[in-house]
């Protein structure tokens, strides 16, 4: 697996500037819209479990469950701009996932955060 692989975030050409500050430097908040999440929950697979038991055991990395939970956020992060952007917004502050576990079945990963109209100064 190559280092994309195991890394998320936004492309240079994003629609929506998502930021984990207060603000967003070289531009002002003309709008306050509201929260906004993505939420995605992901099962976990029998293979990848057994896998990961047997790993935990030797030490090491989980580098299935690595990859998992990097495509999970990323499809939250995806879910958290098409809100942002059904709102009319062009930025999200205070960007912050959540994880948690769904009901022993399962991993839910929610992005989540402010949904702004921004102005560049």
């Amino acid at each position: 697996m190559g280092i994309d692989e195991y890394g998320g975030g936004q492309g240079p050409q994003s629609d929506v500037l998502i930021v984990t500050t207060n603000d967003a430097p070289g531009y002002r908040v003309q709008q306050v819209i509201g929260e906004v999440f993505g939420l995605t929950v992901r099962s976990r697979h029998l293979g990848s479990q057994i896998g990961a038991g047997l790993k935990s055991m030797i030490g090491g990395e989980l580098k299935g469950l690595t990859k998992t939970l990097v495509e999970t956020r990323n499809q939250a992060m995806e879910r958290l701009v098409e809100q942002a952007l059904v709102r009319g917004a062009n930025g999200v502050l205070m960007m912050r996932f959540d994880v948690t576990e769904a009901a022993d079945v399962g991993t839910e990963v929610c992005a989540y955060g402010t949904a702004v109209v921004l102005v560049k100064e």
